[in-house]
């Protein structure tokens, strides 16, 4: 079973199991019929599950989502589909402590870091989970490439690259919203990512 769900799955079955057990002994009274209280309580943990099964099938398509835009999409700069995860008005939450406003803003952010390391890519996603509802997810990865092109600084200048490669751990933390994000907060160690291209200091 994914790790992701295993969590999520042993809460179903617990209600499951609570759901019959009440049933059973709704049942097996001397009565017939079930009291007012007890269908209130069936009631609810019916309610509960139910609300339990949806939000593991919404995050689970929220994962492969991701999986789909980290290892696909970003990696293969298709800029075009990031409009499948990103709502147009998303907020980026970035690593240095700025945010941006927009898909299109956020768009040419990515294509910025494609212009010195071309190769930028994200294959794997090591740990991967999200709330009981799938409202928000959780997904590490690792980013790495190589600085291989001139890296514009302003003003007409560029950085020489070194060719050096980086590979670096990173976190996103995605709030979803209809099947969009509509926020995403973006969590690497920028001094290591400096470092492993040769900028350190």
């Amino acid at each position: 079973m994914n790790r992701t769900n295993s969590k999520l799955s042993t809460a179903i079955l617990v209600l499951c199991m609570g759901a019959c057990m009440i049933s059973f002994w709704g049942c097996s009274g001397y009565d017939s019929g079930v009291s007012k209280e007890m269908q209130a309580k069936i009631d609810s943990m019916t309610n509960a599950l139910k609300i339990y099964a949806d939000g593991r099938d919404t995050l689970e398509q929220h994962l492969i989502k991701f999986d789909t835009l980290d290892f696909v999409i970003f990696s293969g700069q298709d800029w075009v589909r990031f409009h499948e995860t990103h709502s147009n008005d998303i907020v980026v939450n970035w690593p240095d402590g700025h945010h941006t406003n927009g898909l299109a803003r956020h768009i040419q952010d990515m294509i910025a870091m494609f212009v010195y390391a071309p190769d930028t890519r994200i294959k794997v996603h090591p740990i991967r989970f999200g709330n009981g509802t799938g409202e928000w997810t959780c997904v590490t990865g690792v980013m790495e490439g190589t600085f291989s092109k001139p890296m514009p600084v302003g003003n007409g200048k560029f950085i020489k690259p070194t060719g050096k490669s980086f590979k670096i751990p990173m976190c996103t933390v995605g709030h979803w919203k209809d099947g969009l994000m509509v926020e995403e907060s973006l969590f690497w160690d920028n001094q290591t990512y400096m470092n492993q291209m040769g900028l350190g200091k």
